[in-house]
């Protein structure tokens, strides 16, 4: 697996078409954040970038995740793959029962 960071723009004009889809599209971000997919999704305050950082076999599973997205038809995605990414954890540490 590697690690991709996924630039995607959005459109300078946001009508209510995409904003119907702005629930879907955070549901849809969650349940890939759970199954370990999607590891950090950002917002720009200008709202006019999003950024993924995501683990994947290749580019073409990339994609193929990407396109699960609601509002993929209203971004342009730009894929790079990563050779690192670094990151502290905001999560609670995990809790080990014994």
């Amino acid at each position: 697996m590697k690690e991709y960071m996924i630039n995607l723009k959005l459109p300078l004009q946001i009508g209510e078409d995409f904003m119907a889809l702005i629930p879907k599209q955070r549901a849809q971000v969650n349940k890939l954040m759970k199954e370990g997919k999607i590891l950090q999704y950002a917002l720009a305050a200008d709202r006019s970038l999003l950024w993924i950082t995501m683990i994947a076999k290749s580019e073409r599973e990339v994609m193929s995740i990407l396109s699960t997205l609601p509002l993929i038809n209203y971004m342009q995605p730009e894929v790079h793959a990563l050779a690192f990414h670094n990151s502290i954890s905001n999560d609670l540490p995990k809790l080990i029962m014994n």
